[in-house]
């Protein structure tokens, strides 16, 4: 078989023959092309084949065969690339089965880049799925590729879940996805889904390789999170199936409506409006605006923008364009809402309803707006020309004005051609807000009067009058002028009927006194009888009723025509030719009673004349006059007023007038003619014009007249004629019927018709243009009358929840106008339900579709439900008329009255301790439970306790606000009220929460004091955060300063009292620490400046670390730091900075620095009742005194200068530090015997021993001044102080007076300074004072006792207790406490020895035990007793446990020893060094001393001869000085002949704890007279006579020898003087202790004399008393004599002596109860002696000890509960008497 491999661009390598012809092109490729070409060959795949790297070769992972048929065989190419960068060699096995071939296995060799492919055969046998590897092989591993023959089958490729987008309910979304048949066959598909998803399409069939777009469609009807599985089938002859995962989430969406804009007034800032008010607008003009509609949610919504429904009708103008939108997500839609008003002055109301799809939802806008139209007015009501001449003009000026922005069109009705009244400018446009001035004519043609009452029509507005006068004169005629007065005289006699009378009949009425003038010259008739009717005043008309109402237009006339023209138009048609045109009769009639002259008013150069020019016409007559045409153009038109005046005849004359009032003004005649001279069949001009007419007329109720105006504007360049055929529509009136227009003018139109129904109704009015038919305009208009219709919410039916009663529940209820026309309303409520209904407002007035939302108010007086009514009067007059008569409509109103309080969740409600200041938020749940709505009003009540300023506190803010202090509480629910709480000082606060039902009574809070109720109480406490010092040691340099010098050198007592105090505002200045200074000594905010002193040390000493424990004992959080000057300092730039800088500021960034003083840590936080530990260190680096003021600040409270001090000293340098200047003895009661000791502590500082003394005088001098009282006397005149220990100078302070001594004692010190110190003492008045002696000279109380958390590094032992306070004690009494040592060291055992300050302490204290060892995790019990001595004194003794670690000391002992032996051998040994022994020498001194040999001590002995041997090297004490404290080694020294030294190991330095025992020792009897109950508690041994009788040990001789009775005993030798002593003292001491004798004492002295007392003699009592009292002791002290002889002689004297044996049985049980009577009698005397009582104290203390000492090992467990036992009765019981 030949292979098909080819390889590119390899060298042929060692492989073979076949590989080496493989270099180029197959050496015969004829048979591998026969064999290929019986294989079905595919186009190469579009997917790029994966591929691998192994080891530097580049391979695919996987070959993959597809489309494959039986019998036929498919090649593929496997191809290998070198990627690597050197060659590589690799070999391959041939895959396993039979159906993949491959070239025989032959090496390869790959160089750099090159590729081999190498060509692998598939046959198959059967259809079933092949897989089978070929592995290649490398030196570094195998790596193998997967060969693989699947059969043709379907397969679809599509994602596994799809996630569409959020979508919203009743909505749509969608999204899509790419289907692909990655199998070999065709196959057909199809989904199933559930709802709501869908698939589209749903099934299809794809081609192998083909795809195809899937688009999900997601129509979610609810809110939810949707996760549907949708399954795919696909498959022609077996179906497979695959699913896939759908994923929506659908919310519901909400829309908003906001008109963007300014706020209204009284609106809330930030709430959405939903009212788009257009304001007034021009009428015909559009006004557009925009409206958002806002999506709050987060997903896109569909909505509707449609028109509130309304069934009737109604002239929409409120327009939208957009009806279906969708608003984005968390977006908004602008939406545009157009308003065109048609009839001025109407309001307009209308409602857009937004609705989501679905209709979950409807918002809804409302619009509102007005028109506006054109304010046009005159300047004046009439013109007056005066009188002028025939043949002259006058000219007089007429102002129009238009008050208004919108454009007025304005057109006076007059014809300036055939008129003696002109106007320049009849008709125009007048502009907004302008004053156009008019030029009227006045051109007389007859010496007669003239009026014309002018019409000013106005678009949009109602017309105006104007009233032209004046009078002509000729040389023959001379009327009468005409005034104002006689128009207004004409028109109120108009009204009274006389103006049909002549003057001349009127003058002579009045002469004959039928007729008479009123207060303004009016003319009226004389009543029949008198009535108390005024006379008729003329009324001015409606301008639209006077022009109208005029007779001729309509059948209506204010007043009867006092002259009529018949006809008053006529239209002469058309006059072709123009010679043909016939005459007009006109007819015109006299209605007056007396003649009339008709003068009618030439038109030079018009077509139209009247014949004749002239005419009388009788009283009731008429007068017929022609009118001519006389055309002189063809194809014309023809238009024309004329114009005639009609006058009383005895006018002509003013002569004829005899009464000024009878004249009458002359009446004004006009007529419109129109005619033209078109030829047939010749066009008509062609009207240029523009028609403005409204489509509705405006509302109107019914049977009322309507009115409207239109304008006809000629635009063309010819004149127009019009007429409206007004018999083609009667039920409309129009005027003028007919005119013309002259080019560029206009013609206004007033409309009037009475609508009799609520049915719309069409009106349909020609109007003919130019006189031709064919342009004819039909004006269509529509008019409807209004009928009263008042929409009632929810069918007039209103339901109130229950309401408490008491209360009142306000709900809104709507009405709406459903009219065009405003509507007044008025509510009525039955008087009786007025006090439980009301309704506000009760009365107003609704614009047309204007719904209106009413407040009703619901106040139930009584549990119970009710059923009221109302009714609702509707009017189009306001106020709307309330009677049965009229319309209304009646409310049902539901409600019910309950009860129902409000309590809180919590009644108390303690929140704790709030930092003041700061602000502290709770929530108070308030709670309804019963059925009613609750509308409330708190009130809160502070009380505050504490030490506070009372004024201060109660006239500063309420510390406690409400979120809201009123509210609605819904039945059976609750509602939380938050509070906060800002405690403004460090006092306890309580509030009081009250609340309190509004009601109409109650409406706020200043009307809640009377009617609340306790809800809840709130208690905090306001707290300044608080820190002290718990407890402070020492160590390093300063370990032998005691506790209490410690807490008096860094003055922790004042500075813990300072701590609990309040801070002051100046203290809070800054809250938190704060860098605020600008230089390196910052300003002090605070009164309280403490000396931080860390006592003294010599240099290079250890630094002295002090640590305290600071313990937040604050109930609130402490934040604390310690601010050194640097911390306070603001960072500034360098040239900020000042240079010059003062020797303080110099001082302390010498000790910033060298580090002299630190702090570790320097903040931190503690909680409530946590403690920390601070270290405080001073180095002791350089000489002299180190000073630092340091800061320590509490966040929110106090800040306190701290002065950090420490003095270094030099070394062999006697210093004592004194703690301060002055010092206080502790107050002293005047009169006191025995003045207690006190002391003055001293502490040396230095390296060496210091003497002390202090020096007297000023002692002395103070004596001498109060008369050789000592009242100050020191007791330690001189001592010494060891090295870093302290000293005591005792005093003892006897104060003469009640006052403040005081004393300056200088205090020397032997080699050092000295110091001058004040002593001061206090003596004071116990009986003033009303205090015991000694109260005042109590013991402070002990600062707290340590912890064992406080403690130095290294520290390996800890006490207990650090301070044991004992008090107050008797002298010679004794007082134990325990303390524990505990050793703290985890795996070391320690040991431990006490020792006092001085021996003095050591007479007084003991310790026990005094030393031992304590293993490593447990304590040992140590008792300390005091027992003071006979001296009283204030005791303040410094105890010191020096602690080892047990393994240092035995390694410590052992060098030790090995040293010693080392110096024993070096005293005995030596080494001889000379060679010539035998020669003499002679003698010579030691020059030559080596200087070991020198500086050995004692081991070398001084001879004055030479030595001959040379010892040994020396052992040396190396000085402790030069050595670093607390550490031992051996050092080697070696000298200059290189012999070595052997330093002595020095003893490891001991751990010193320091325990502190403070007592007040009292003489018996003060103690016993100040402390009575304690007492008790104390047991006194009993000490000799000279401890209790003398002071001093001495006897009073002088009173010895003045008492007779102590005569006996002044012989008496000092041994009988002992034995009468401690007899007595026995004595004494049992009946102090006896309390029965001391109750017997008492009631003996109560007890009353008896009577025969009295008779009896005193020697005879003495004799009886003795007698009896002998009588006893015989028979006692005899008795034990029978007893002491032998049984056998006392049977027998038993037996002689008794007579009888019941004698004898008598006498021994007597016997017996002598003896038990004897012991008894022993034994209390044994009781009475002081050794017996000093033996049980000690039993009874060592007792006590063993059980506290085995409780502490866990032994006995002291809480446990005991166990009771019942013993048996004693058999002695009975015969043994009490004690006394």
């Amino acid at each position: 078989m030949t292979t098909g491999v080819m390889l590119r661009g390899a060298e042929p390598g060692p492989g073979g023959e076949m590989l080496a012809q493989l270099q180029g092109e197959p050496p015969n490729p004829a048979p591998l092309q026969r064999r290929c070409s019986s294989c079905i060959r595919k186009p190469p795949s579009r997917k790029t084949k994966k591929k691998s790297t192994f080891w530097g070769i580049e391979v695919a992972e996987t070959l993959h065969w597809r489309g494959w048929e039986l019998g036929k065989e498919v090649i593929k190419h496997l191809v290998l690339k070198n990627v690597h960068g050197k060659t590589q060699r690799l070999s391959y096995r041939c895959p396993s089965t039979q159906f993949f071939i491959t070239v025989f296995p032959q090496p390869i060799a790959l160089s750099p880049g090159m590729s081999l492919t190498l060509p692998i055969i598939f046959r198959p046998t059967e259809k079933r799925d092949y897989e089978d590897s070929i592995c290649f092989q490398k030196a570094e591993g195998e790596f193998s590729v997967a060969l693989r023959a699947v059969l043709p089958r379907p397969c679809l490729s599509f994602p596994a879940a799809v996630q569409l987008p959020l979508c919203a309910v009743h909505s749509a979304a969608e999204t899509t996805f790419t289907v692909r048949n990655v199998g070999d066959l065709i196959t057909v598909f199809a989904w199933e889904t559930a709802s709501p998803f869908c698939m589209i399409p749903e099934h299809g069939v794809l081609k192998a390789g083909a795809e195809c777009t899937i688009r999900v469609l997601f129509q979610p009807k609810a809110a939810a999170v949707y996760n549907v599985t949708a399954t795919c089938w696909f498959g022609v002859e077996e179906k497979q199936k695959r699913t896939m995962r759908l994923r929506a989430q659908a919310k519901y969406p909400h829309l908003q409506v906001n008109v963007p804009g300014e706020q209204h007034i009284g609106g809330q800032p930030g709430k959405l409006r939903d009212v788009l008010c257009f304001g007034s607008v021009p009428v015909g003009t559009t006004v557009e605006k925009r409206v958002e509609i806002l999506n709050m949610s987060v997903v896109d919504a569909p909505c509707m923008i449609e028109r509130a429904k309304d069934p009737l009708f109604q002239d929409h103008v409120f327009s939208c364009d957009l009806s279906h939108a969708i608003v984005p997500a968390k977006g908004k839609l602008a939406l545009c809402v157009r308003f065109q008003p048609q009839a001025v002055g109407e309001h307009s109301t209308d409602y857009f309803t937004v609705t989501p799809t679905g209709c979950l939802q409807r918002t809804v806008l409302k619009m509102v707006g007005s028109c506006k139209g054109p304010l046009v007015s005159l300047n004046q009501s009439s013109v007056d020309f005066d009188w002028i001449n025939l043949g002259e003009r006058s000219m007089q000026i007429l102002k129009i004005s238009n008050v208004s922005d919108v454009p007025a069109y304005y057109q006076f009705d007059i014809d300036n051609r055939g008129s003696v009244f002109s106007l320049d400018r009849p008709c125009g446009v007048l502009e907004g807000a302008t004053t156009l001035v008019l030029k009227v004519t006045f051109r007389p043609a007859h010496p007669i009067s003239y009026h014309r009452r002018v019409v000013c029509l106005v678009h949009h507005q109602e017309p105006l009058y104007v009233d032209f006068f004046g009078t002509c004169h000729s040389d023959t005629a001379k009327p009468a002028i005409l005034r104002a007065r006689h128009l207004s005289w004409y028109r109120t006699n108009t009204v009274r009927g006389l103006t049909f009378y002549p003057p001349d009949i009127l003058c002579a009425m009045l002469k004959d006194g039928k007729l008479q003038m009123d207060e303004k010259r009016a003319l009226m008739l004389l009543p029949e009888i008198p009535l108390d009717e005024p006379p008729k005043e003329y009324t001015e008309a409606s301008p639209m009723s006077e022009y109208f109402y005029d007779g001729i237009s309509s059948d209506l006339a204010l007043f009867p025509p006092h002259v009529s023209v018949s006809p008053r138009e006529h239209d002469f048609g058309c006059c072709v030719p123009l010679c043909k045109a016939e005459p007009l009769p006109l007819c015109i009639t006299n209605h007056t009673k007396g003649k009339i002259t008709v003068a009618w008013t030439p038109s030079c150069g018009s077509a139209f004349q009247v014949t004749p020019k002239s005419c009388d016409i009788p009283p009731l007559k008429s007068s017929a006059f022609r009118v001519l045409f006389q055309p002189t153009q063809l194809n014309s038109l023809y238009a024309a007023e004329l114009e005639g005046f009609a006058f009383y005849k005895v006018l002509r004359q003013y002569s004829n007038i005899e009464e000024d009032a009878t004249i009458c003004p002359p009446w004004c005649l006009t007529i419109r003619l129109r005619a033209h001279t078109f030829e047939a069949k010749r066009e008509h001009f062609i009207p240029r014009y523009r028609l403005d007419v409204p489509k509705t007329f405006p509302p109107v109720p019914s049977d009322t007249d309507t009115y409207c105006s239109a304008l006809l504007s000629n635009t063309g360049t010819s004149m127009i004629t019009f007429s409206v055929n007004q018999a083609a529509c009667p039920s409309v009136l129009v005027k003028p019927h007919s005119g013309h227009i002259m080019p560029g003018g206009h013609q206004i139109f007033f409309l009037s018709t009475r609508p009799v129904n609520t049915v719309s109704q069409q009106h349909i009015l020609p109007l003919q243009l130019n006189s031709y038919p064919g342009y004819t305009k039909e004006i269509v208009l529509r008019s409807c009358a209004e009928s009263l219709l008042l929409l009632l919410e929810d069918n007039g039916n209103l339901y109130f929840k229950p309401v408490c009663i008491g209360t009142s529940s306000t709900q809104r209820y709507t009405i709406k106008n459903c009219t065009r026309l405003p509507m007044a309303f008025t509510w009525k409520i039955h008087h009786s339900d007025s006090k439980i209904l009301s309704v506000r407002p009760a009365a107003g007035l609704l614009q047309p579709y204007e719904a209106m939302a009413q407040a009703w108010t619901f106040t139930p007086d009584n549990v119970t439900k009710y059923l009221l009514r109302a009714a609702v009067f509707v009017g189009w007059e306001s106020p709307a008329p309330v009677s049965p008569q009229s319309i209304h409509y009646n409310l049902r109103i539901v409600g019910e009255g309950a009860l129902s309080t409000i309590r809180a969740q919590q009644e108390h409600l303690d929140l704790g301790s709030v930092l003041v200041g700061n602000q502290k938020d709770c929530s108070v749940v308030l709670l309804n439970d019963g059925i009613c709505s609750l509308q409330y009003i708190l009130s809160v009540e502070q009380l505050i306790t504490g030490l506070c300023d009372s004024e201060e506190v109660f006239s500063g803010p309420m510390a406690l606000e409400l979120e809201h202090s009123s509210g609605t509480i819904p039945a059976r629910s609750k509602a939380s009220v938050k509070v906060t709480v800002r405690p403004a000082q460090q006092l306890h606060y309580t509030w009081f929460i009250s609340y309190t039902i509004c009601t109409p009574a109650v409406p706020d809070l200043a009307s809640t004091k009377a009617k609340q109720q306790p809800l809840c109480c709130i208690e905090v406490t306001g707290a300044y955060p608080t820190l002290c010092v718990a407890d402070a040691c020492s160590a390093g340099s300063a370990s032998g300063i005691s506790r209490l010098l410690l807490w008096r050198l860094l003055s922790l007592d004042t500075l813990n009292e300072y701590l609990q105090r309040d801070p002051t505002p100046s203290e809070l200045t800054y809250s938190v620490p704060t860098r605020h200074s600008t230089c390196l000594t910052p300003p002090i905010y605070t009164p309280l400046l403490l000396d931080f002193n860390f006592g003294a040390a010599p240099i290079g000493s250890e630094p002295a670390l002090v640590m305290l424990l600071l313990v937040n004992n604050g109930v609130v959080p402490v934040e604390w730091a310690f601010l050194f000057p640097s911390d306070q300092k603001m960072d500034m730039e360098r040239w900020a900075e000042d240079v010059d800088l003062s020797p303080q500021e110099l001082h302390q960034m010498r000790i910033k620095d060298n580090q002299l003083f630190s702090i570790s840590p320097k903040s931190g936080k503690l909680l409530p009742g946590q403690e920390e530990a601070v270290q405080l260190s001073h180095r002791h680096d350089f000489i002299g005194t180190d000073r630092l003021p340091v800061l320590l600040k509490v966040s929110y409270g106090h800040e306190i200068l701290l002065n950090f001090r420490g003095v270094t000293v030099e070394r062999e340098q006697r210093y004592v530090h004194f703690v301060s200047s002055k010092h206080l003895f502790t107050p002293i009661a005047i009169g006191t015997s025995h003045p207690p000791k006190q002391s003055y502590e001293l502490y040396n500082g230095g390296s060496t021993t210091v003497m002390f003394e202090v020096q007297l005088d000023n002692i002395v001098m103070v004596q001498e001044d109060n008369n050789q009282h000592p009242v100050f006397t020191c007791l330690t005149p001189r001592g010494e102080i060891a090295p870093g220990t302290t000293g005591h100078i005792e005093w003892i302070f006897s104060p003469l007076e009640a006052k403040t001594y005081l004393v300056d004692v200088p205090i020397h010190i032997l080699g050092g300074d000295s110091a001058l110190i004040t002593f001061q003492g206090e003596g004071y008045d116990p009986k003033a004072t009303g205090v015991s002696a000694t109260s005042r000279e109590l013991l402070p109380p002990s600062v707290l006792l340590g912890s064992t958390k406080l403690t130095v590094p290294g520290q390996a032992a800890s006490l207990s207790h650090h301070r044991i306070c004992i008090g107050n004690i008797p002298d010679y009494a004794r007082a134990s406490r325990l303390v524990f040592l505990n050793n703290i060291s985890e795996d070391k055992a320690v040991t431990f020895t006490w020792r006092t300050s001085n021996v003095k302490d050591s007479e007084v204290l003991q310790i026990a035990p005094e030393q031992g060892v304590v293993q490593s995790g447990e304590s040992t019990p140590c008792f300390i007793t005091l027992q003071p001595s006979k001296n009283v004194s204030f005791y303040s003794i410094e105890l010191v446990c020096e602690v080892y670690i047990q393994e240092s000391l035995l390694q410590y002992e052992r060098d030790l020893q090995e040293w010693e032996r080392e110096k024993e051998r070096q005293a005995v040994e030596f080494t001889i060094t000379e060679k010539d022994l035998r020669a003499e020498k002679k003698p010579r001194p030691p020059t030559g001393r080596s200087s070991n040999s020198a500086e050995t001590e004692s081991l070398c002995e001084p001879s004055a001869v030479v030595r001959k041997f040379k010892t040994l090297p020396p052992i040396k004490n190396n000085p402790a000085a030069h050595l670093p404290a607390g550490k031992r080694q051996r050092r080697l020294l070696s000298d200059k002949e290189g012999s070595r030294v052997w330093v002595k190991p020095e003893p490891p330095r001991p751990i010193l704890l320091h325990l502190a025992v403070t007592a007040r020792s009292h003489s018996t009897e003060d103690f016993f007279s100040n402390f009575t109950l304690e007492f008790p508690k104390y047991f006194l041994p009993r000490p000799g006579v000279h401890q209790l009788l003398f002071v001093d040990g001495s006897v009073d001789r002088d009173r010895m020898e003045m008492d007779p009775k102590w005569l006996s005993l002044a012989t008496a030798s000092k041994e009988e003087l002992q034995i009468v002593t401690d007899v007595l003292t026995g004595v004494i001491r049992g009946l102090l202790e006896n309390t029965q004798f001391h109750d017997a004492a008492r009631r003996s002295l109560k007890e009353p004399i008896p009577y025969f007392f009295q008779f009896q003699h005193e020697e005879t009592a003495k004799t009886q008393h003795r007698g009896q009292c002998s009588t006893v002791p015989s028979r006692l002290f005899a008795s034990p004599d029978l007893f002491t002889k032998e049984n056998g002689e006392r049977k027998e004297m038993r037996q002689e002596s008794s007579p009888s044996n019941d004698f004898l049985g008598s006498w021994q049980g007597l016997s017996e109860v002598f003896r038990h009577e004897y012991l008894r009698e022993q034994k209390m005397m044994m009781k009475g002696q002081p050794a017996f009582g000093s033996l049980v104290q000690m039993v009874l203390e060592n007792t006590l000890q063993n059980i506290l000492v085995e409780a502490s090992r866990g032994e006995v467990v002291l809480t446990a509960r005991p166990r009771v036992v019942a013993l048996p009765l004693s058999p002695f019981r009975r015969i043994t008497s009490p004690a006394p």
